[in-house]
């Protein structure tokens, strides 16, 4: 099997720990991952933003990195969603049917983590361990647009040693959807600071979550609370291992969750 990583451009610019994690994690179970150089973003800040036009280049230089993978894999739920379901919006209203073409034959192999850990590979049980309390934020594009449902819980619950908590109102948005945290700051910062506030509740040390974007949103929020509670992606959790030392801790979370938001 071909993988190919989509890091993300936001992975790229500010969380590349994510993207090496999950290389790490995949190659561990087998896989053997690439990463195309020229990949860029997927799109989906344009397309949210309505201006589906100046999507298409983003789509063409999509489907152009990752024709011929058999599967692409990214360490996010917003990313996969674009690519599954807005990709095919924006290649009918461009008129091209190359690009029509290119879509239907990219989009249903992208796959976030969890789902392509738990549906292609078949395994809920990684080798991972980590001995800290952890509470999980199901993050909207995944539990809504894809329906990944339990399949991170499933992943987390057979973490060696991990305290995992129930997160109160989990299925409530974090309030940062993109450009929707700059055009609505008061009603994003109201959202977060009740995610935040439940996230507290829980008495645990990291909140993971599988989109940075959420846990760049939630974390600096938390970190204007002084609350401690650190943020880790999905993929750092799963790839850390009893003996990696600062690795496997709430140390290797992102500064975010210690800088203002």
């Amino acid at each position: 099997m071909r993988v190919a990583l989509q890091a993300t451009c936001l992975g790229d610019a500010l969380f590349p720990g994510v993207g090496q994690a999950t290389v790490r994690l995949l190659r561990r179970l087998g896989v053997e991952v690439d990463f195309p150089p020229e990949q860029t973003c997927c799109g989906q800040p344009m397309i949210n933003s309505g201006y589906l036009d100046e999507a298409v280049p983003a789509l063409r230089s999509f489907v152009s990195a990752f024709e011929g993978y058999d599967a692409v894999v990214t360490p996010s739920g917003s990313c996969a969603g674009a690519a599954r379901h807005q990709h095919a919006i924006v290649a009918r209203r461009s008129g091209d049917p190359g690009l029509q073409r290119a879509v239907e034959q990219t989009a249903p192999r992208v796959h976030e983590l969890s789902e392509f850990l738990v549906d292609v590979l078949g395994v809920t049980d990684v080798g991972a361990s980590f001995p800290h309390a952890v509470t999980y934020h199901p993050t909207c594009h995944s539990l809504r647009m894809l329906g990944v449902a339990d399949k991170p819980l499933r992943l987390l619950r057979e973490v060696r040693d991990i305290d995992l908590r129930e997160l109160p109102e989990a299925t409530q948005c974090c309030g940062f959807g993109g450009t929707f945290a700059v055009k609505n700051a008061d009603t994003s910062i109201a959202m977060g600071s009740d995610k935040a506030r439940h996230v507290r509740a829980t008495g645990a040390q990291v909140l993971v979550a599988g989109d940075a974007s959420c846990l760049m949103h939630v974390g600096g929020l938390l970190g204007r609370q002084r609350s401690g509670v650190r943020t880790m992606h999905l993929a750092e959790v799963l790839a850390s291992t009893e003996g990696l030392g600062a690795d496997t801790g709430p140390g290797a979370a992102t500064k975010h969750s210690e800088e203002p938001a």
